[in-house]
């Protein structure tokens, strides 16, 4: 079981914003849009660094009560000492146990408003190369490790009808890429949960949101020895889904001049698709 690195006592305020909207529209938000963060509770999970260190430091500005997991104890405490009020639960997603007990020591302080699902893992991999021990730690991590997280807060979030859950996947999970075997699939996966979670939450009232980044400036992109397009920081990412949270949309992608592409990229045959993936990227 852990502790907070620090908690104010103060309760949590619930979203000023309208219960989830049903039914078929093609211009209501698919989600309760978020626009006030002031004194709603966030946690997220992977925040150590990247884009999810990012958005809770985003968030703390606009006013979120903050709570930030990831393995590295030294990193969340860094990031508490610089966020006044926000909390730290050192946790490793790929112990089902102790994401369970983190999560029910939360929920006993207060209902949460946001749950971001940000840790990932990423190595390149083909499949001339395949590395089963590090393909298992994609899947432990990119995906079984946000059923643990769901595990813990759904039965909550649901039994409330209020709050919003969004998962950090990526366009790698739109099709198959060079060097994706291992990232892909999980991103995909990923993905695919998001949306049975929307079908099956939305209409309880909790708003349910995937996320697709493009290349964002990581330790995890870091590793790219190639030119990457459109290429943007992690503060510019986390801007960009607070803006999209605010508009209640189900899936927030970015940049946009990037992730079009690769959008209709998703719509070509296999015939098509196959050659020009390869052309794209010379492998």
């Amino acid at each position: 079981m852990t502790a907070p690195h620090a908690f104010t006592g103060a309760p949590a305020r619930t979203s000023p914003q309208a219960a989830a909207p049903r039914g078929f529209s093609l211009f209501k938000p698919m989600n309760p849009p978020i626009t006030d963060w002031r004194g709603l509770r966030v946690w997220l999970v992977g925040a150590s660094s990247g884009i999810g260190e990012a958005t809770a430091s985003a968030l703390h500005a606009l006013g979120a009560q903050v709570l930030v997991s990831a393995r590295s104890k030294e990193a969340l405490e860094r990031f508490v000492l610089n966020h006044p009020a926000a909390q730290a639960w050192p946790l490793d997603v790929t112990d089902a146990a102790a994401v369970s007990a983190t999560a029910r020591d939360i929920l006993a302080q207060g209902p949460l408003d946001l749950v971001v699902y940000c840790a990932g893992h990423y190595r390149e991999m083909r499949a001339t190369e395949m590395d089963m021990a590090d393909l298992k730690r994609h899947m432990d991590i990119n995906y079984l490790g946000a059923l643990h997280v769901l595990d813990g807060v759904v039965p909550a979030m649901s039994a409330r009808g209020r709050g919003h859950i969004s998962l950090i996947s990526s366009v790698a999970g739109f099709r198959g890429l060079p060097k994706s075997l291992a990232y892909g699939p999980t991103k995909a996966a990923l993905t695919n949960l998001a949306e049975n979670l929307y079908l099956d939450l939305q209409p309880l009232g909790v708003g349910v949101s995937v996320v697709h980044p493009g290349f964002v400036q990581t330790p995890l992109t870091a590793q790219n020895d190639f030119t990457m397009p459109a290429l943007i920081t992690p503060p510019q990412a986390a801007q960009a889904m607070i803006g999209d949270w605010a508009r209640g949309v189900f899936e927030v992608h970015y940049p946009k001049r990037f992730t079009r592409w690769m959008k209709l990229m998703r719509l070509l045959p296999y015939r098509v698709y196959f050659p020009a993936v390869r052309r794209a990227t010379g492998l």
